[in-house]
């Protein structure tokens, strides 16, 4: 066995795995699995530049991971940094610090790259089910893009469009600086055009009718599970591969995009830091299932992390 620990640093959370790795049996064993909403895309769309305090609260969530890493003895570390430090003009900023604190440079990898790792992560536990059927289709909702993914046994086609939780709401759903609750009908309207430009973008390079099982990952999706089965908090146990029917999400969606910040932060489940961009977060799966007329989405919580995890195994 390696034991591997991988760091994913998003637009929105930054969360780390360190796991046991044997390619011999295709395990990969948890040790320590955490997740931080540090926003560090805060404010990207608008000025092309990571925002001095989201650096500062990535580099105090990194400087938490360095020592859960040092502390467990993981063999090997890769940082992987995907959409808001690709669009950042100041990202050798981000680059300097993580490197101080953690003696490695973060990857800041391609759409494309995000989308294997995501597409491994996702369906390597999915690949033996024998209630599922093939080919897969992996839908990763970040926080300033949405990753798609085709694949059987292997990748067949990826493309990375700029959609995401963070990026819609600060673009559509933002007035004075403040996220408007509940949104205005017309404010939906212009988050549901860009998400439909962003699927007829991802449409010429991957088939997403030719998919027989939606895959959903990351936090939009997972949070949507929880709701879906009112669980009285966060579970990552009965989160991990439920399925949530297609007229569930058309509720919860709606439900979301019609509260208020209170009656969001009051939902058990809900992470302080996704109360703001849960409702576009649901806005791309739910028009994601209505472009592939998908019945239900499967949830795995095993995603780039196991990805990430796994290229270094």
């Amino acid at each position: 066995m390696t034991r591997v620990a991988a760091i994913d640093c998003g637009t929105n959370s930054i969360r780390l795995l360190v796991a046991d790795a044997d390619p011999a049996t295709g395990e990969l064993v948890d040790l320590e699995r955490r997740m931080t909403i540090v926003r560090l895309g805060q404010g990207v769309d608008r000025t092309g530049r990571l925002a001095p305090e989201a650096l500062q609260r990535t580099f105090a969530a990194c400087r938490e991971y360095a020592a859960v890493i040092k502390e467990l003895g993981a063999e090997r570390l890769r940082f992987v940094a995907t959409s808001a430090s690709r669009d950042a003009e100041n990202r050798d900023e981000f680059v300097r610090g993580v490197l101080d604190i953690l003696g490695v440079e973060p990857e800041v990898i391609s759409g494309d790259q995000e989308a294997e790792f995501s597409f491994t992560g996702a369906t390597r536990e999915l690949l033996g089910r024998d209630d599922l059927t093939k080919p897969f289709l992996v839908v990763d909702i970040g926080g300033g893009s949405t990753e798609f993914v085709v694949g059987d046994d292997h990748v067949r086609a990826a493309r990375s469009v700029d959609i995401g939780c963070v990026r819609m709401t600060e673009r559509h759903l933002v007035r004075g600086g403040a996220v408007v609750d509940p949104p205005a009908p017309e404010q939906i309207a212009a988050v549901r055009a860009d998400i439909e430009a962003a699927l007829d973008l991802a449409e010429r390079t991957v088939p997403l009718g030719e998919a027989h099982t939606l895959v959903g990952l990351a936090g939009s999706v997972t949070t949507l599970s929880a709701i879906a089965q009112d669980l009285p908090a966060y579970d990552s146990a009965a989160i991990h591969h439920s399925r949530i029917p297609y007229e569930r999400v058309r509720e919860i969606t709606e439900g979301l995009l019609r509260s208020t910040h209170a009656e969001r932060a009051a939902i058990p489940s809900m992470h302080p830091g996704r109360v703001d961009v849960i409702g576009a977060g649901a806005l791309v799966l739910l028009a994601i299932m209505e472009r592939i007329g998908a019945a239900e989405v499967v949830v795995s919580e095993h995603d780039i992390l196991d990805g990430i995890g796994w290229s270094l195994a």
